[in-house]
């Protein structure tokens, strides 16, 4: 089903600054809003539920799964990750456009669902940088920074099948990027006749 709203899905490795990315792209575009994943590992840092996420036990989640509550789910890092399915319709059926921040593989899962959705990777300039920047965040232990420096080698080899490819080697530009791509999807012929239908069948275009 089409929906006159569009669907952005921003993923990256960990630590590349997808979220960053994201926060910022929001200040500056008010007619964007963010869906709201359901995930089963614990708040980092200044994380609330229901703002960064919705933190549930596996229990709910695996319950959520069986309802047909998500349009996609993956595990990723050992914690579970969920889309859901009514949030992100509704918001596009009123015309809004949607941000997802998730992993590759939900991305992936998405562009099966809405063939529309704009996929947009994050890569960081080298792994070199993306190392030291998870361990400036300082949220992890060094296992677990180790795990996910080995995971991104893999999560980096799928940027080949998004539509766009944003490096963010220097946060201003990258920001930039994102915004363009954003509004570029909006001046599309399809993008413009879901959202304007009215303007086209005046000008019988449609």
């Amino acid at each position: 089903m089409e929906y006159p709203g569009n669907l952005f899905v921003v993923a990256a490795p960990s630590g590349a600054g997808k979220s960053s990315l994201v926060k910022s792209l929001m200040e500056l575009d008010s007619h964007l809003v963010v869906s709201i994943s359901h995930t089963t590992r614990k708040p980092r840092g200044q994380e609330q539920d229901g703002r960064e996420y919705h933190f549930i036990d596996e229990t709910t989640f695996h319950a959520m799964v069986a309802a047909g509550d998500f349009f996609e789910w993956a595990e990723v890092h050992k914690h579970l990750y969920g889309t859901s399915r009514a949030g992100i319709e509704a918001r596009m059926a009123s015309g809004q456009d949607v941000v997802l921040e998730i992993d590759w593989q939900g991305a992936l899962q998405i562009k099966t669902l809405f063939p529309n959705a704009v996929l947009i990777f994050i890569l960081p300039p080298s792994f070199e940088e993306l190392a030291q920047r998870l361990n400036r965040r300082g949220e992890d232990h060094p296992e677990v920074i180790e795990q996910r420096l080995t995971n991104a080698h893999l999560e980096v080899a799928q940027a080949r099948h998004f539509d766009f490819v944003i490096i963010n080697a220097l946060f201003e530009t990258a920001v930039f990027d994102l915004k363009t791509v954003v509004h570029s999807q909006r001046l599309k012929y399809a993008a413009q006749l879901r959202s304007k239908p009215a303007v086209f069948k005046a000008l019988e275009l449609s």
